[in-house]
């Protein structure tokens, strides 16, 4: 049996074959790239349309994420990998930190939600949903304007983690109450 190998062009490698094509060369490779793949379509979008695109993008992030938790149609999945990966996915397209910090926030708060209305998960969930939430208190931390525009929404989750099982809801309050914020 022969197994044939291909590799990827290297960077250095691509840059060089680059550096051989006219502009009209390189217009051409981009737009068939453009048409080829989402990603690179969403990223040179993004790139010439800035903001408008970023919202764009969050948009669908959002929903992606509640998808998991409240679907159209249906029981939510909870696929918390797939929540996450569009969050990843938006932070890696656009570099909106204060962004991708909000769908942090609403990946706990459509969890919290979740685990309202359809009673106690299992301790992976909960562990994801602290994990995440501790995430958004330390770039709180860091950020004093970030703070301000989310800290009713925390302390929402906070409250909205009344009598959640695991310890939960005492997890948050520990991780909300240690924001040197809340002092001022």
């Amino acid at each position: 049996m022969t197994t044939s190998t291909s590799t990827n062009l290297k960077i250095p490698e691509l840059k060089k074959h680059l550096k051989d094509f006219d502009h009209k060369e390189l217009i051409e490779v981009i737009t068939e790239l453009y048409k080829l793949n989402g990603d690179v379509k969403d990223y040179l979008t993004l790139k010439f349309n800035g903001e408008e695109k970023t919202q764009e993008l969050f948009d669908r992030a959002k929903k992606a994420i509640e998808d998991e938790f409240f679907p159209a149609g249906g029981h939510g999945k909870l696929r918390l990998a797939k929540a996450k990966q569009a969050i990843t996915d938006f932070k890696k397209l656009t570099h909106d930190d204060a962004k991708t910090i909000d769908l942090m926030l609403c990946y706990v708060e459509f969890g919290t939600e979740f685990t309202t209305a359809f009673g106690d998960i299992d301790e992976r969930f909960y562990t994801s949903m602290l994990s995440v939430y501790g995430d958004v208190i330390s770039a709180c931390e860091a950020d004093e304007s970030l703070f301000e525009q989310l800290h009713e929404r925390l302390y929402e989750v906070v409250a909205g983690s009344d009598g959640i099982g695991w310890g939960y809801d005492d997890q948050l309050m520990i991780m909300y109450e240690s924001l040197r914020w809340l002092d001022d």
